[in-house]
């Protein structure tokens, strides 16, 4: 197992957000994209920023196409707008998943609130592009992992080869995994591999037996070849 510790990397930013981007695929963002200590992502997963917003702070509208943006509330709040889920508010431990598609979308992520906030926001390439935009937002399950992005068709999840799941984790709850991954922990402490890991660490390897130590955040990030 590796670790890349958030705080090793410099933080940057833009409008009124601060950002750690811990994971830039070379392919997406070009091959000196991991010249600053972040890591490549895994299959087409692409990119992962660790972002605070300060206090009514806001993306400013922009727009997207042919990427899914994956956004997991960690502190606070997010009011959405744009041309997709316009209107929806996003409190601690949401998800929200954007379909961009060929049809692509608008969004302005803000902060309504006179406290810093922090979200985690990661992009995956769609492997069949001209889809149509969509959107959709989950309440991740307490104790387990609960799949927010790939999977079957039958799964209530955009269909994709890469995987993402959030577990929010109770002290003394585990969770294990035997095939390549990456883990992002948001949240609290942990002991991964029999070594202690907290907030800000983002873990890769084929193997982990995590176990929470109080309560911890994590984001899973898995590539299949079904």
């Amino acid at each position: 197992m590796e670790i890349l510790r958030r705080d090793t990397l410099n933080q940057g930013g833009f409008a009124g957000v601060r950002e750690h981007r811990m994971v830039k695929a070379p392919f997406a963002f070009g091959p000196t994209a991991n010249n600053d200590g972040s890591w490549p992502g895994l299959g087409n997963f692409v990119y992962l920023a660790d972002a605070r917003f300060a206090p009514h702070g806001e993306t400013h509208m922009h727009s997207h196409h042919e990427v899914d943006v994956i956004s997991v509330m960690v502190e606070g709040r997010i009011a959405h707008k744009g041309s997709l889920g316009h209107g929806q508010d996003l409190n601690t431990h949401d998800v929200q998943v954007q379909r961009a598609g060929g049809e692509g979308f608008s969004h302005n992520e803000i902060n309504p609130d006179t406290a810093w906030n922090r979200m985690v926001q990661l992009w995956v390439l769609p492997e069949t592009s001209g889809q149509a935009a969509d959107y959709k937002v989950y309440q991740p399950e307490d104790g387990t992992l609960s799949r927010i992005y790939g999977g079957s068709t039958t799964a209530d999840t955009f269909p994709a080869k890469t995987q993402i799941s959030v577990a929010v984790l109770r002290a003394g709850e585990q969770l294990s995994l035997d095939s390549t991954y990456l883990a992002y922990l948001t949240k609290g402490t942990a002991t991964a591999n029999g070594e202690i890991v907290q907030d800000g660490d983002l873990l890769r390897g084929d193997y982990l037996q995590i176990e929470a130590q109080d309560i911890v955040q994590l984001i899973v990030i898995q590539a299949t070849t079904a």
